[in-house]
């Protein structure tokens, strides 16, 4: 190491130690005056030693023994058994039962007909090692939500399928019009892939497992390593969810049974053409007969021979039928009345369903989630009353494209938009460092969470860990905290948060551990053996995340005043607003002084709010219930504030207008979307209405901080 390297090491641990000794030298909790604070801390401390290493490892064991694919039997008995648990933790719980479309392969087939003849094997061969691998009912590898399709094509490489991959293949002079297209998995989630094909006039579409991105490339594959092995498959939807999610039949209103149903032919979130996924071994000979000029570097992967972009030698015969029954869900609900503001609720929820056996994806959050249950229902009975309502959701449906939670919300819309304080999301967990994404509100609130909690892999606390340096980015793909700093990652899609969040306009997290699933991701190997030789392997990170988990929802539930705070958050989206300013290619500079006039009024307001939080918390303790209602209901109708009707342009669903999926990213999140999707498809015009709505609502929320603050001043 140089003597720079020296130096600038030697600050940047200076730096971190100042922002961790502010973060806990006070040791205070937000929202809390000092006696309430001393029995929460008491009671904080009893639920924090409840998680259990040997029940986690039991419950994932025991559900993970078979196949529990959303809207079959085997799916109805994991939630029938969550629910026997919370019962026998002494838990009110139930289930409530919906209905979606949940289409099943009835026939898939692919051949390579030319240059050579290739039929592809479409499965998972079981692995010695691994007993469940070769279990009876295994789920086949497929695209949920794929159109039916019998297409003979030439086959063209499209890379990994997104817009831009497109534009190069228009400056190379190759049209997939009418042609089959093979992607690679990466890059974007993989419903973008047969999307972008279809509007570009594919008739089918293969997505492939490139070992660059999760096989030999990343270290050695399963079951010597965590990696996907030649034949591993990715499974999974490829339902239009940035347009909604849900049942695709029945958008903006719950399916249940007996409910009306759109026609196949309106559901506007169907894929038209077939799309299947397949393995590095099955695509293999299919890429390596190309021919014509090299792909450039971006392009290649990690198969053993030289990536073309093909002259059209190649055609596959493609063909698909789907069975796309309707078929049951049954959410898991099960609720802690508030003793003092009963009509505030806070949300919990983890999937309980799975590609296969899903260990990773959702069993380690899952399981941790029935510990958090457990330690909540022990402290109930040694007499913890939270101040609000406490509601704990095991959803289902969440693979096919976050329907349990969708319909859940449709059902429930009116109640949880007057209810709900704040909605807590877990899903896949492992190992590693603390993963954190969600509302900026609730950043400040979740340093002092971290803060109080000690990380399973060292003596540290979780916060600590968390502002350790970084070699790589964050699992969820949002890039690395500088060393020392704070943040968050904003929330696009891919789980239950977003219903609640980017509909209902609900603060929001989602907490997990990083892990490395992505190796047996939506595959038949994510099973109790790989999940225990190459994850969570002492089962330690599941009972730390039940501890987190726990905490949260305690400290909100229990808050004389909701520990929401925005300076963070105004801070924050003043970063969105100059990244917007620096996007490349911009043929009209989009005027954003209406945004930046409304983040200055808010950030004057975030300091004097905080001033008055602090001056009042001493009277907490003595301030009647109904003036603490009052500014609390102000505090967490402030995402509330975040949304306008109608929607963001194209997808009126999505009404949040700080956070969403990108219209071609789909899990990716884009901030200040409406402003930023319109200046990157170059529509000024556009850019510019949706720059005076995201003012409008920076607006609206200061207004409504400006009297959450003479209230503070008058307890």
């Amino acid at each position: 190491m140089t003597l720079r390297a020296v130096l600038i090491a030697t600050a940047l641990a200076a730096t971190a130690a100042i922002l961790l000794h502010s973060a806990t030298a006070a040791d205070t909790i937000r929202g809390f005056d000092p006696e309430s604070q001393a029995a929460e801390i008491r009671w904080e401390q009893q639920a924090r030693a409840i998680p259990q290493p040997a029940r986690v490892r039991a419950a994932m064991e025991r559900l993970a023994n078979q196949p529990h694919l959303a809207g079959t039997p085997q799916s109805k008995a994991v939630a029938e058994y969550i629910l026997g648990q919370l019962k026998e933790y002494g838990l009110d719980a139930h289930l409530e039962q919906y209905e979606s479309m949940l289409p099943q392969p009835k026939s898939r087939s692919l051949e390579m007909t030319a240059p050579t003849q290739f039929k592809a094997k479409l499965e998972e061969p079981a692995i010695p090692e691994d007993k469940n691998s070769s279990d009876a009912g295994m789920v086949p590898s497929f695209n949920a939500f794929s159109g039916d399709g019998d297409v003979t094509a030439p086959l063209v490489y499209v890379n990994f399928g997104v817009p831009a991959d497109y534009d190069l293949l228009k400056e190379k002079g190759i049209d997939v019009k009418g042609k089959i297209v093979i992607a690679r998995y990466g890059g974007s989630w993989r419903g973008i892939k047969p999307k972008v094909a279809q509007e570009h006039g594919a008739i089918g579409c293969l997505i492939y497992s490139d070992p660059h991105e999760d096989g030999f490339y990343q270290g050695d594959v399963y079951p010597k390593g965590p990696y996907r092995p030649s034949n591993g498959v990715q499974r999974g939807s490829v339902l239009d969810m940035v347009l909604y999610p849900g049942d695709p039949l029945s958008p903006g209103w719950a399916s249940e049974p007996g409910s009306k149903r759109l026609p196949v032919n309106e559901a506007v979130t169907l894929m038209k053409i077939p799309v299947i996924p397949i393995s590095a071994a099955d695509a293999q000979p299919l890429l390596a007969s190309f021919g014509g000029v090299v792909v450039p570097d971006a392009w290649r992967g990690s198969l053993p021979f030289t990536y073309h972009f093909g002259k059209g030698e190649t055609k596959v015969h493609l063909k698909v039928a789907m069975d796309n029954s309707t078929r049951p869900l049954y959410d898991v609900v099960a609720t802690i009345p508030g003793s003092d503001f009963p009509d505030q609720w806070i949300l919990f929820g983890n999937h309980h369903d799975a590609w296969v056996h899903g260990a990773s994806d959702p069993l380690s959050g899952a399981t941790a989630q029935m510990e958090t249950a457990r330690s909540l229902a022990e402290l109930t009975h040694k007499g913890w009353k939270p101040k609000r309502t406490i509601k704990m959701a095991w959803w289902d449906g969440e693979e096919y494209g976050l329907i349990g939670s969708t319909e859940f919300m449709e059902k429930h819309a009116d109640e949880l938009s007057k209810k709900l304080v704040a909605y807590v999301n877990s899903d896949s967990s492992g190992n590693g460092r603390i993963s954190m994404g969600g509302s900026h509100t609730l950043e400040a609130f979740m340093m002092e969470v971290t803060r109080d909690i000690k990380d399973p892999d060292s003596s540290k606390s979780m916060l600590e860990s968390f502002l350790a340096p970084r070699e790589t980015p964050r699992r969820n793909g949002a890039a690395a905290n500088p060393p020392g700093e704070f943040h968050i990652s904003p929330l696009g899609s891919g789980s239950d948060y977003t219903p609640f969040l980017q509909h209902l306009g609900v603060a929001s997290l989602n907490l997990g551990f990083e892990g490395n699933e992505g190796g047996v991701y939506h595959s038949d190997y994510d099973d109790f053996y790989w999940f225990s030789h190459f994850s969570d392997k002492d089962f330690t990170h599941g009972p730390a995340l039940a501890q987190v988990t726990a905490t949260v929802v305690m400290r909100l539930a229990s808050a004389p005043v909701l520990p929401f705070e925005f300076g963070r958050f105004s801070n924050t989206v003043s970063q969105y607003a100059d990244e917007i300013d620096r996007l490349p290619g911009q043929k009209t500079k989009t005027d954003l002084s209406a945004v930046r006039d409304a983040i200055s009024k808010l950030k004057k307001t975030a300091v004097s709010l905080d001033a008055a939080w602090s001056a009042a918390t001493p009277k907490f303790a003595t301030a009647q219930p109904a003036k603490l209602s009052a500014i609390n209901q102000i505090l967490y109708s402030s995402e509330r504030n975040m949304t306008l009707d109608p929607g963001l342009p194209g997808r009126p669903w999505f009404r949040h207008r700080i956070y969403a999926p990108g219209m071609y990213t789909g899990y990716s999140v884009k901030t200040l979307p409406g402003i930023r999707e319109a200046v990157e498809l170059n529509k000024p015009e556009e850019a510019a209405a949706q720059a005076k709505q995201a003012a409008q609502v920076l607006n609206t929320l200061n207004e409504q901080l400006l009297k959450a603050e003479k209230l503070l001043g008058a307890l």
